[in-house]
């Protein structure tokens, strides 16, 4: 079974900065696709970006590309997400989650492992 553990959120000013790392357990990190989701109070969870097995496909919401970037370390079984120019709109819980399927998947329902989730909040 397959724990994932986030961390790093936190609050920052708008235009700051936070890098957010999720910790992996229980299977090798390299058998599933690394994506991060997140959920504002109110709505539903989004997507944020994904990451293929061995970091050659990526993909990131509209929202959040060029500002937030993806990234794994297969031998110490963690994934990261690093975040720029924040904005107060990516205010939410975010999780780090993992998914055995082909592709990339955006949609949350093709995910099967996910963290508990970690807290970023963004002040204007």
């Amino acid at each position: 079974q397959v724990q994932l553990v986030e961390s790093g959120g936190g609050l920052v000013q708008a235009g700051g900065s936070l890098r957010l790392s999720c910790a992996a357990s229980g299977r090798s990190s390299n058998s599933y696709i690394m994506g991060w989701f997140r959920q504002a109070p109110g709505k539903e969870r989004e997507f944020v970006a994904a990451l293929s097995r061995a970091s050659l496909s990526t993909s990131y919401a509209d929202s959040v590309k060029g500002r937030f970037t993806i990234s794994r370390d297969n031998a110490k079984n963690t994934a990261s997400l690093q975040m720029n120019s924040l904005k107060p709109e990516d205010t939410a819980v975010y999780y780090c989650a993992g998914a055995t399927t082909l592709h990339l998947p955006t949609n949350y329902a093709e995910y099967r492992y996910w963290g508990q989730g970690t807290q970023v909040t963004v002040s204007s």
